[in-house]
């Protein structure tokens, strides 16, 4: 079994019209062995801007750690918050240059931009970047069923959904996905991001 997929993930972000949603699964095991169902895997940078962290559990928090402290120097610097194009270009990089040695994690980047324009980015280990074309496929998925997720995206999603259309949309293929894979699981947690509120929901899902 591959590293990547020893504890199990299933990461999912999708853009709506002026929203973006990130949602993952709850289970935290170690191979097919389930060891909690309450694993926070989508972590807030500011307000309008989320990372959802597949992979190894101790590279996600030492990743994690290291990127609070990145965004928080940016900010006493800049004097505002980093936006989501320049956030995926540090988490790039940070991966990049422990190439040699890398994270064994994969991110998954929602936020809104420039008026408010919904923004997507994923990666592998060692920070190659996928953004998405919001207009044919607006999703970016990561974890241990990937195929399963693209899958339930694809015959899901369609463009300018509303933000309790894209939280049923997602929540949808969520839970399709992962009671494909045995590895992940156990429900799921859902924010919604719009311009004025972020919108967080837990789902109840298959427990076995």
């Amino acid at each position: 079994m591959s590293i990547m997929g020893y504890n199990g993930s299933a990461i999912l972000a999708m853009a709506g019209k002026d929203c973006v949603a990130i949602a993952s699964d709850r289970r935290y095991g170690a191979q097919y062995q389930t060891m909690a169902t309450d694993r926070q895997k989508i972590f807030k940078m500011h307000d309008k801007l989320f990372i959802g962290l597949s992979g190894l559990p101790t590279d996600q928090s030492t990743f994690f750690e290291k990127l609070k402290f990145r965004v928080a120097m940016y900010k006493l610097r800049e004097e505002r918050d980093i936006k989501p194009a320049a956030f995926s270009k540090l988490v790039s990089s940070m991966l990049y240059e422990k190439r040699f040695g890398p994270y064994f994690i994969e991110p998954v980047i929602a936020g809104l931009g420039e008026d408010n324009k919904p923004f997507l980015f994923s990666s592998d280990l060692i920070g190659a970047p996928l953004v998405p074309d919001m207009d044919t496929n607006g999703f970016v998925v990561s974890g241990t069923c990937t195929e399963q997720l693209f899958g339930m995206c694809e015959s899901m999603w369609r463009p300018d959904l509303e933000p309790e259309e894209l939280f049923e949309t997602i929540s949808q293929c969520l839970l399709g996905g992962f009671d494909r894979d045995c590895a992940s699981g156990w429900g799921g947690t859902v924010h919604v991001i719009c311009p004025d509120r972020v919108i967080t929901r837990t789902l109840r899902g298959r427990m076995d």
